[in-house]
């Protein structure tokens, strides 16, 4: 009798697996990251950004992702894995909004900055904001070896 409720609730528990398996996945570009920091809505964003001498995009990503997606037209661009190493040289003196794709890595980039001392005001994803009926800019990249020609 013990080896049967052993084998049942083995089987519950591959079925119960099975069952969440077969479930479609959590939309990413809506679900929350957990962050001290407030994700922004559209409006939100679209309202601290008419105030351009008040605020300071930094967007997160890695440049193929923004010239691949887009982003907002005026932006400091420091990759999240390299934001402890550059982050003095991120003026304390506006306030600071956070952008990745869907929010995830602006969000840690974001506790980051607050943990710091830096005044940010939320985070944004490019991709949540396009889908929500914002628009993106597209600025080509060019390549490193241009840019290091140009700068000679």
């Amino acid at each position: 009798m013990k080896k049967l409720l052993t084998i049942v609730a083995i089987s519950l528990s591959l079925l119960s697996t099975a069952v969440y398996a077969q479930q479609p996945a959590a939309d990413a570009a809506h679900s929350a990251p957990s962050s001290k920091v407030k994700v922004l809505t559209n409006a939100e964003f679209d309202e601290l950004v008419v105030h351009p001498d008040r605020i300071l995009l930094i967007d997160v990503r890695r440049p193929d992702e923004i010239s691949s997606i887009g982003g907002f037209p005026v932006y400091l661009s420091i990759q999240v894995k390299d934001l402890k190493e550059h982050i003095g040289e991120i003026p304390k003196n506006k306030q600071i909004i956070t952008v990745s794709n869907q929010a995830h890595r602006a969000a840690a980039a974001a506790d980051v900055l607050t943990d710091a001392g830096y005044q940010v005001v939320g985070a944004v994803g490019a991709v949540t904001y396009e889908k929500d009926g914002g628009k993106l800019y597209k600025v080509a990249v060019p390549p490193p070896h241009a840019a290091a020609a140009a700068s000679k």
